[in-house]
């Protein structure tokens, strides 16, 4: 019979290994994800979110169960994140309005732009510059002329001074030194209602996302002047990118979904999400369901995701800073 003390080393040895024994047995993630989407249900954030839980119950063999906590911009669901335990169970849709726009703009918002964990850059959501098919304007270097020759006279369809509506042309004004007054914005609630305005005519033209525009595009009632995607659209193969018109710098305006994590999130936990995402640049199905939803599928690692986002805070913070745009 083996003596007392011989029996509680024996106890201390087995405790020492069981929490290694059981880690390796429960490897994460080991219960459902959380995936924070900071908007409501059915809008661009949410189609990607439950397109990337899809391959991810793929890859992972487990569920990312994306939940909306919409308002405030966006900001409501971010906080939520932020302030999360960073154990891995609950992360982010990042969206260009929340993660970049929003702390480019709004003084005492809660959270920067580099607040967070980068695990990944998920998407580019198109932005294309159209007018009606009987305008005058073919090209995007005829909308420059006009521009140029009738300063203040032509148009445009926005949905606010925050949003990427307005900062497109301004944008484009910025670059061609003509001033932030080169043509009128008139303000419209969604970005359907923008394009139905350069459709009825009711504005000259109009920079916004490609899923309010391509129905009318491939249909022939709008002309797409340019996109600002690094290369030309599968849908839209005539139309030229921004680059090949010969305004690169618009590459800036442009919408995009990344997965972000809260602060602190440890390395072996970002490195499985590296490699999930990694799976994902590879897997037809995901990139099949992001094109038909109207975005380009375009995966890149942290460090590249946060030099991303860290340019495009700096475009629309210069052009807040220059425009005299401040969200309250």
């Amino acid at each position: 019979m083996h003596s007392i003390p011989y029996t509680l080393a024996l106890w201390a040895g087995l405790s020492a290994i069981a929490p290694q024994a059981s880690a390796q047995t429960h490897p994460y993630p080991d219960r459902p994800v959380t995936l924070v989407v900071p908007f409501s249900a059915g809008g661009d954030a949410d189609v990607a979110a439950r397109n990337l839980g899809v391959v991810v119950q793929r890859t992972m063999g487990q569920s990312l169960i994306p939940v909306n906590r919409a308002g405030a911009g966006g900001a409501i669901g971010s906080l939520a994140v932020r302030g999360a335990k960073p154990d891995g169970y609950t992360l982010l849709l990042a969206r260009v309005g929340s993660q970049v726009v929003l702390p480019a703009l709004q003084k005492g918002l809660d959270y920067k732009w580099d607040s967070f964990t980068f695990l990944g850059l998920l998407e580019l959501n198109p932005v294309v510059c159209a007018v009606r098919s009987e305008s005058s304007f073919k090209t995007m270097a005829d909308l420059v002329v006009a521009l140029r020759a009738k300063p203040g006279k032509l148009n445009y369809s926005t949905t606010g001074p925050a949003t990427i509506l307005n900062f497109g042309p301004q944008l484009l004004f910025d670059v061609l030194k003509l001033g932030k007054n080169a043509a009128v914005p008139v303000a419209y609630k969604g970005g359907g209602e923008a394009a139905m305005a350069v459709l009825s005519g009711d504005v000259d033209f109009s920079c916004g996302n490609l899923t309010s525009m391509i129905g009318n595009i491939k249909g022939g009632k709008l002309h797409a002047l340019m996109t600002t995607t690094p290369e030309r659209l599968k849908d839209l193969p005539d139309v030229p990118t921004a680059r090949e018109a010969g305004y690169p710098q618009l590459e800036a305006v442009i919408g995009w979904s990344a997965l972000y994590g809260p602060p602190g999130l440890g390395k072996e936990i970002t490195d499985r999400w590296v490699n999930t995402l990694a799976a994902a640049a590879q897997d037809p199905q995901w990139i099949a369901a992001t094109e038909k939803a109207g975005s380009i599928a375009r995966v890149m690692k942290p460090g590249d995701t946060e030099k991303f986002a860290s340019d495009q805070y700096q475009v629309y913070e210069r052009l807040g800073r220059e425009l005299q745009i401040e969200l309250k």
